[in-house]
């Protein structure tokens, strides 16, 4: 029985007497085992470094994948209201959920004026080469108008809509803060948004 125990003890004792072997005896000696870099830098690593200019030129959004998830963010903002009052989601996560669809609409609107807007360009040099008749090019100019009036209806209530979505978050946080358990800078940060937002109108 006393074998069993003194075998895992002499064990113990030899591995720590080989650790303390392989110490330094010198304080200001480096030690030969270096901890790893926790960021280490490789060759092969991606980093892609992106100029305003090369950020600026986005490729065109296809107005087929924004309404497939325009109908998606419809169904989570009519869902948002039930799973609130149902205390699944808080009320902020509903508004966030409409908001979405409201940015969505402008972004289709708007990828559907680019769309009609180089229909038109085609056309033009489709009725210089004389392969289409005037009417035809009447017909996407009319389109184009249309799509540019809606662009320009679903932009301002996108604009509209991120202002009252700003000004609600600002008298949250300065009703947070009266109560003590917001934070000074929160109220700051929304004050900045209101008055970005509004400059921008």
């Amino acid at each position: 029985m006393m074998r069993w125990i003194a075998l895992p003890l002499m064990l113990a004792l030899a591995a720590g007497l080989s650790a303390q072997e392989q110490l330094p005896t010198d304080p200001n000696e480096p030690m030969e085992i270096e901890p790893p870099l926790l960021i280490q830098e490789t060759p092969n690593r991606n980093i892609v470094k992106t100029t305003p200019a090369e950020s600026d030129q986005k490729p065109p959004a296809d107005p087929d994948q924004i309404a497939a998830t325009l109908e998606k963010a419809k169904k989570s903002a009519a869902s948002g209201e039930r799973l609130y009052k149902a205390g699944i989601i808080a009320k902020v996560d509903a508004e966030n959920r409409v908001l979405k669809v409201v940015r969505l609409e402008a972004d289709l609107a708007k990828a559907k004026l680019e769309l009609a807007k180089e229909n038109v360009a085609v056309q033009e040099s489709r009725l210089g080469a004389e392969e289409i008749a005037q009417a035809e090019l009447d017909t996407a100019k009319s389109l184009a108008t249309a799509a540019e009036q809606e662009s320009e209806l679903a932009a301002a209530k996108k604009e509209k809509a991120e202002l009252d979505a700003a000004m609600l978050n600002l008298q949250r946080q300065k009703k947070l803060l009266a109560m003590g358990s917001g934070r000074k800078s929160e109220v700051n940060r929304a004050e900045e948004k209101v008055s970005a937002l509004q400059q921008k109108n």
